[in-house]
């Protein structure tokens, strides 16, 4: 196995690609909240990053992944999402505890381990939230979905991934029926910053919820045409 960079390293751009991947500006604050670490810590690595050739950024404006860094950031994608889905096909996780055992794992497995793993599932695109698991030679799947809180009222889809690995958040989606597959369509818009309203479920047996705004970011649809 060639030598790896530390696991923080590996954490840091997985973090970076993670922020870029969903839209959102990474900049020492959003990796930050996103980490939970300190803002000097995060400043830090930022430096250390950027004298590895890893990530460029220049004060006061975003963190970008330099090629190698953006290779570096799939190999670590591509070992925590397998070892994810290996946990719940395999193993019988539910979906709401693999997050935390991939961290854990992703820096440990070697890359003849990672391969067997591949192989024993079939070569997955997606692991269990329906992030897409990178190839073993880097290429990256840029599934067509749209976030919940960004479409229309009256688009009908179905739930393709969830964004958040928060375990209570995992836990509330499947206890309402919101999990990877199902039809989910936007009734309305609540004004003044209100919830979403939503039915879940295939019709007549589809179910009302009312979702907030951290639920309606962490969902993207395959919206049916």
């Amino acid at each position: 196995m060639a030598e790896r960079p530390s696991p923080s390293v590996e954490d840091y751009l997985r973090a970076i690609y993670g922020l870029s991947e969903r839209g959102v500006p990474v900049t020492n604050a959003t990796l930050t909240q996103r980490l939970g670490l300190s803002p000097s810590s995060v400043s830090g690595m930022i430096n250390k990053l950027a004298q590895l050739g890893l990530v460029t950024h220049v004060r006061y404006r975003s963190v970008e992944l330099t090629p190698e860094g953006r290779r570096l950031a799939h190999d670590v994608l591509r070992r925590h999402r397998l070892i994810e889905l290996f946990l719940v096909e395999e193993l019988d996780y539910s979906w709401d505890a693999v997050h935390r055992e991939a961290d854990a794992l992703e820096h440990a497995v070697s890359d003849e381990l990672v391969a067997h793993i591949a192989a024993k599932l079939g070569n997955p695109t997606h692991d269990p939230h329906g992030d897409p698991i990178p190839t073993a030679d880097g290429r990256m799947e840029k599934p067509a979905t749209k976030l919940l809180d960004q479409v229309d009222p009256g688009t009908v889809g179905t739930i393709a991934r969830v964004w958040d690995t928060d375990s209570d958040l995992l836990r509330y989606l499947t206890e309402h029926g919101m999990t990877l597959g199902s039809r989910i369509e936007l009734v309305e818009r609540k004004p003044f910053g209100g919830p979403l309203v939503v039915r879940v479920g295939e019709p007549p047996d589809d179910e009302t919820h009312f979702v907030g705004s951290e639920i309606a970011a962490a969902l993207s649809i395959s919206v049916h045409r």
